[in-house]
């Protein structure tokens, strides 16, 4: 599909579902696009609880668009999206998938006292591929490499993402990977960790650092045994939706008092 920067792919408009007094932010990944995450929305919304699922700056429109943005672009979107959650809600719970979920690590360091629980699904903070060493040199000489959208194992589903991955805002997310890290320590929320057996795009890296990185009394962990790396819109999708539930219901509330 041809589009133009600043127009949207339909498919990837963001979306808000007011609720109960329990918020939750969820937050996509890296080239991809509030698809992954609006079936996870609107099941929570349908539990009560009020909704917020931004777009990140860059996504949902072109690759080259998305070059033109940063981790700073990306995180103010969350940012005020928790800003706004707040301003509604007694308690926020902030969710990510790959890419969101180092956001949601980041709120979590960064404004401890607003976010109340963390659920994370497939999140990403290191990758081992060396490869990667290159790309901040690499940026400059390619625009883009190929793209790592849409593992996803059920058939006919789409997280209406790019099919190229732009080397400027990947270098980009690298540097955030850099901060995210050297401050988990300071995430002292509950947490629930879903990651995939098989996952195509982020490896066991980053489970390893953040489990062992953070200060969470609780971390729960939960394996995903038929899905790859967009668990969310995956087979395993429903496991994500009735556990994440039940993880805020006992650690945040319930949706409705």
């Amino acid at each position: 599909m041809t589009t133009h920067p600043g127009k949207l792919v339909p498919g990837t408009e963001p979306l808000t579902i007011d609720g109960g007094r329990i918020g939750v932010l969820l937050s996509h990944g890296f080239t991809g696009s509030p698809a992954s995450m609006i079936p996870w929305g609107r099941d929570l919304a349908q539990r009560g609880y009020t909704v917020s699922v931004p777009r990140l700056p860059g996504h949902g429109t072109t690759w080259k668009d998305m070059n033109t943005k940063g981790w700073e672009d990306w995180y103010g979107e969350v940012d005020r999206a928790l800003t706004e959650l707040r301003s509604e809600c007694d308690q926020v719970v902030v969710a990510g998938l790959s890419m969101g979920g180092c956001l949601a690590l980041r709120l979590a360091e960064k404004r401890s006292d607003d976010v109340d629980a963390l659920i994370l699904v497939n999140p990403v903070v290191n990758l081992a591929n060396k490869a990667l060493l290159a790309v901040p040199v690499l940026k400059y000489v390619v625009p883009a490499m190929p793209g790592i959208g849409n593992d996803i194992k059920k058939p006919g589903m789409d997280e209406i993402g790019y099919d190229k991955t732009p080397l400027r805002a990947l270098a980009s997310q690298l540097k955030m990977w850099k901060d995210v890290k050297a401050d988990l320590a300071k995430v002292t929320q509950p947490l629930l960790f879903f990651r995939s057996d098989d996952d195509h795009v982020v490896d066991a890296t980053s489970m390893d650092i953040i489990l062992n990185g953070v200060s969470s009394e609780t971390a729960d962990f939960v394996a995903l045994h038929d899905s790859y790396h967009v668990a969310t819109i995956d087979n395993d999708a429903q496991l994500i939706f009735d556990t994440s539930a039940d993880f805020i219901e006992a650690h945040v509330g319930a949706a409705r008092g």
